[in-house]
């Protein structure tokens, strides 16, 4: 099955979507249902070109009585059910619907609810990561799988998400890259620290983490030490929290695979000259415990939402967007160790090729008899508008054990994209 990524807005006022879609020669339409902020091109819509989304929001009716603490914020840029709306035309002209649904990636609710956002080791709070260790956060996950089942109806459920996010956010007017972090850096700054996290770690882990960023020994003098509001609970500052462009979203959220260094070699001096090669190298003797306490909670999250959707819809087909590296944050959340529950299971496919395929390899190794894996296949820049070049690429991905493709994005492409896309599945077929 190949399955085209839109969002609802694509859709909705545009009688032509449909129809494009289909003739693309995919079997399904991934729909998003719940979605975070963003700054999109429309390219093919008749009543606009570039749509900005300030806050994340829920595509289907908001019933009050549906939801606990967290409640989804409705958009006010497009329908309150601009979800069903689509999902209704694109029914119309054959097209499955699968419900694409971004679990822990917030900004709005974030802000509301500090508390129960993602905390690194230095108390720095990211608005946009619910962290899934809070009861809160499971909660709002929880009802929001059910409702989306039990109002949408969907032909598919696509988890994304489904795990803790991490320091990678493509934060308005992003301001990070002079700090020289470096991939493992970025795991590093990435362990979450709340209140629910932190006593799950072995003693000392915040320290060792503190210092591995700050690149000091670790048996040395502590680094600089938590600010007295860090390890309270506190709305971040208005401007730090805004809406993200969003052409397209960064790699799984996160920065470079670990033990990816930045280009070149650094200034002498600068920090980071001999950077961890690993994030086991630098938690060291704590690591297997840190491993385990993240991957826990992905396993529990992703466990408890399978569970709610196979009582609310138990012949829907679960998809989950899924990395086999356990360091792994953002969209697509870590699973090392699979997960025979879920129908399929999708790899990003948006960087180097001998990775993506690794990674594609290491999902069907994991893979129960009968799950099959996908392959999120970029349509966008950097990848060229070259019908030839996506299905050489596509033929690498299914010889590394893809049987899906997944397409991103097709609400975003420009025509000639589009054009690729299309052409690229007729020359593997």
């Amino acid at each position: 099955m190949n399955v085209a990524y839109v969002y609802p807005w694509d859709v909705v006022g545009d009688p032509a979507a449909p129809e494009r879609l289909a003739s693309l020669g995919v079997e399904a339409v991934a729909l998003a249902a719940s979605y975070h902020a963003t700054r999109a091109a429309t390219p093919h819509h008749p009543a606009h070109r570039v749509l900005d989304v300030p806050h994340a929001a829920f595509y289907l009716p908001v019933r009050s009585s549906a939801w606990g603490r967290l409640v989804p914020r409705s958009p006010s840029w497009t329908t309150p059910d601009a979800y069903l709306q689509a999902s209704e035309a694109l029914r119309a002209v054959g097209l499955q619907v699968h419900a694409w649904t971004v679990l822990t990636h917030n900004s709005v609710l974030g802000r509301e609810h500090p508390d129960v956002v993602v905390r690194n080791a230095f108390g720095d709070p990211y608005p946009h990561a619910l962290c899934p260790s809070s009861p809160d956060v499971v909660d709002y996950c929880r009802r929001l799988v059910h409702e989306i089942l039990e109002v949408g109806r969907p032909d598919a459920l696509i988890l994304e998400s489904c795990g803790p996010m991490g320091y990678g956010h493509q934060s308005i007017h992003e301001k990070t890259a002079g700090a020289d972090w470096t991939g493992v850096d970025g795991d590093l700054l990435s362990l979450c620290f709340c209140t629910a996290c932190a006593p799950r770690y072995p003693a000392g882990t915040r320290e060792r983490v503190r210092a591995a960023i700050d690149d000091t020994p670790a048996n040395a003098a502590s680094p600089r030490p938590l600010a007295p509001e860090a390890t309270q609970d506190r709305a971040p500052a208005p401007e730090a929290t805004q809406g993200r462009p969003h052409t397209p979203e960064v790699e799984e959220d996160r920065p470079p695979a670990s033990g990816t260094a930045p280009a070149g070699p650094p200034a002498p001096g600068t920090a980071h000259d001999a950077p961890f090669g690993s994030v086991e190298e630098a938690l060291g003797p704590l690591a297997a415990d840190v491993r385990a306490q993240r991957v826990s909670l992905s396993t529990s999250l992703r466990q408890t939402l399978i569970s709610t959707a196979r009582e609310a819809a138990p012949d829907v087909p679960i998809t989950i967007h899924a990395n086999p590296d356990p360091w792994a944050t953002g969209a697509f959340a870590a699973l090392p160790d699979g997960e025979p529950e879920a129908d399929v299971l999708v790899a990003n496919c948006w960087g180097d090729p001998a990775t993506d395929t690794t990674r594609l390899t290491r999902l069907l190794e994991l893979c129960r008899p009968g799950q099959r894996v996908g392959a999120y296949v970029l349509g966008l820049p950097p990848r060229p508008a070259d019908p030839e070049a996506q299905a050489e690429l596509l033929r690498a991905y299914a010889e590394a054990g893809a049987s899906e493709f997944h397409l991103y994005h097709a609400g975003l492409a420009s025509p000639r994209r589009l054009s690729a896309m299309k052409q690229a599945l007729r020359l593997i077929n």
